[in-house]
Order: structure tokens, then sequence, then C-alpha cells
């Protein structure tokens, strides 16, 4: 019998066939399912032909409908991928007894359902009841406190990839903490760059890809980059020369649905396909700054690749000059991130395509588009 269900829930039949699941186990078939699933795509095709015909194709009929059918409810979830991109927690700001800069943060644990492909449902432990969790930012020399309350079913902690002290490593020992009981994490933000936290308890495979993840931002600070001082203002949030770029933050994740050590949905910011759905828009004269993490589990390498374009590429962001120039595909391994900057400005409008170039990744959830568009008034 379980060989059997295996069988029927690989990966496709479980993301085209609409089966919802929770904790690995078969709810029922949703409306999307078996004859009903043929016939929307059916459906689907014939109106993408149409709407092809017309000259007004929808983008995601410009890869030949190979998508995920319906939409998720981002107000059942909590968030939606689409506000993810831009959606920055810079804490409460005070001073410090030292007169620096006091960032502090309050992060909660929460075990919660989300939808993660239309009809499909993962039972997820989040940061703040959303995956990935809220996009922390501060700035280079802050400091940083993060007050973590465990409201979760399993001992959970948060480890930031950056430079603290062993005691505030959010490791066994360190900063882990049970069920109901609450830990402060306080360092100084260092170095610059394009970060991540995420839980750190055991089994770690478990607690990754189940959602306890998200990113944390620290702005170099201009005044210790004389030299670069432009280039760090630009990355420096709230600066006249930052609000020039569109910054984008994207989570690079993927879920094991039925927990047989493989993934069922690939996605960015959590929902399949989502940003072939709802491209994400591009003024065309600005340039683009883009926060790129990987933080899938079981598949050694994801990647993007820019159709139509390349990037210069920093690896892990903690450099203000490129580790890649002129690029138009970057793989990364899990934990890898890096930032992304390129411009539209000489291209015409339209829509533009990127996705990872491990094409499986790509037919299960992980594709967009850029939608470039004139500057309005």
């Amino acid at each position: 019998m379980r060989a059997w269900l295996r069988e029927r829930l690989d990966r496709r039949s479980l993301l085209y066939g609409g089966m919802a699941f929770s904790g690995g186990s078969v709810l029922g078939l949703l409306a999307s399912g078996g004859r009903t699933a043929a016939k929307d795509a059916s459906h689907a095709a014939h109106a993408a032909a149409d709407s092809a015909a017309s000259g007004s194709a929808t983008p995601h009929a410009l890869h030949g409908n190979m998508i995920t059918v319906g939409s998720v409810d981002s107000a059942r979830n909590g968030f939606d991928p689409s506000a993810l991109l831009t959606e920055w927690d810079t804490g409460d700001v005070s001073k410090h007894a030292d007169g620096r800069t006091l960032r502090t943060f309050e992060v909660t644990g929460v075990d919660k359902e989300i939808e993660i492909a239309p009809g499909v449902f993962f039972p997820a432990w989040t940061y703040n009841g959303r995956v990935p969790g809220p996009s922390l930012r501060v700035t280079e020399g802050d400091r940083v406190r993060i007050v973590f309350s465990n409201n979760g079913s399993h001992p959970h902690s948060m480890h930031f990839h950056g430079i603290h002290s062993a005691r505030m490593d959010g490791v066994v020992g360190a900063g882990i903490i049970l069920p109901g009981e609450r830990f402060i994490y306080e360092f100084d933000a260092f170095p610059l760059g394009c970060h991540l936290y995420h839980c750190h308890a055991l089994p770690l495979k478990r607690h990754m890809h189940k959602g306890m993840y998200g990113a944390f931002l620290i702005d170099p600070d201009p005044t210790r980059h004389p030299e670069q001082a432009a280039v760090a203002r630009s990355r420096l949030l709230g600066t006249p020369e930052n609000q020039e770029w569109q910054e984008l933050m994207m989570v690079m994740n993927a879920f094991d649905t039925n927990f047989d050590g493989e993934n069922e949905v690939y996605a960015v910011n959590s929902v399949a396909h989502h940003f072939a759905k709802h491209p994400i828009r591009i003024v065309r004269d600005k340039p683009v700054r883009l926060y790129l993490i990987n933080v899938v589990e079981f598949d050694p390498i994801n990647s993007l690749h820019l159709h139509g374009n390349f990037f210069d590429y920093y690896d892990h962001g903690t450099t203000l000059t490129p580790t890649l120039r002129t690029v138009d595909t970057i793989m990364q391994c899990q934990a890898q991130r890096g930032i992304l900057e390129f411009s539209y400005k000489d291209h015409e409008t339209g829509i533009y395509m990127f996705h990872a170039h491990q094409s499986e990744f790509t037919e299960l959830g992980w594709m967009g588009m850029f939608e470039v568009v004139e500057a309005t008034a």
C-alpha cells in the first residue's frame, strides 16, 4: 500500500493533480484534480491560444502554460509573495548605552499550515507566521537585539549568518529554546552583506525544510567605506541614492510535501509559479538590485537564470565591487546568497522570464516574469 501511494504521489502528480496535504497525509482531491484538472488544463490551453492569436497572451502562456492551475489564497496564508519582495523590517530604533543605534526585533516561532501551490497545503514551522520569515534589515555597526519567543511545538532557535559570540550562535547549548520559552540574541551587525538566519535545532534538515529561515541584510555604513561611499550610500536603505534603485528580496525555497526526502514544490517566496501569474513590475529606466538567498533542502544546488539580460553579482554581498561581471546565470548551494544588479534601460518594454536553470525546478514552480514598463508621471 505504501509503495503504491508513493508511486501515485510523485512530483508531477502532486503538483498538477491538485492533491491537498497536511503533515504528509492525503486530505482529498480538490476540484482541480482528476478529470476536472484535465478539463481545466484543456480550457486554459485553448484560452492561451486564443489570447496569443489576438496578441494579448497572458505572461504564463509564454511558457506554454506549463504552470499550476488556479490561485493561492494569500489572505489565508497571511503573506503575499509579491509583498515580501519589498517588506523590510528595520526594528524598533533607539540608542544603545554607548551611543550607537540599537535595533530591536520581536520574532515568534509559530506552527502554521500554508498553501504553497493551488490546493496544496504544507504544515510549516514559521517565524512570525510566514515563510520566509521577516526580512530583517540593519546598518553595519548597529547593535542588534532579537527577542525570540517560541510558540511552536518543537525546540527552535535563530542562527544568524554573521559575526557574533559563541553564546549567541543559536545552536545546542547557545540559544535553542523550548516551546513556551524566550531568548534574547544580541550582537553587533558585521559584516555588511546579504545574509540569512534560520533555526539550528536538530534535526537541522527538518527545521530548514519546514520553513524556519529568513533574510538578514546588513547595509554598508558609508562612513566606513570612504573610497566607495557613493556605492555604499546606494545600498543604505532610505538614502536618496538608494531610492534610485528597485530593490527586491527573493528567497528560493522548496517543500517536501510527503516527507520522503525529495521536494515536490519549488518556489521563490514560497508559492509555486506566483511570479509567473503575478509578474514583478520593473520601471525600465531604474536599475534593479536583487537580494537572492537559497534555502532549498534535499537538492545540493539551485540557480537563477535571467532571460534577455545580464547582471553583475556580489557573492554574499560582502563587497562593494562585483565578484562576477556580466553573467546571466548564478548557482547557489544551500545558505549561499548574493546580490544581483542589472538594468533594462536599453531594452524594449515587455515580459522577461527568470527561472532556475534546473528544468525540473522550473516545471515544479520556480519560474517567474518581470514586466518592464515605462515610468509613469
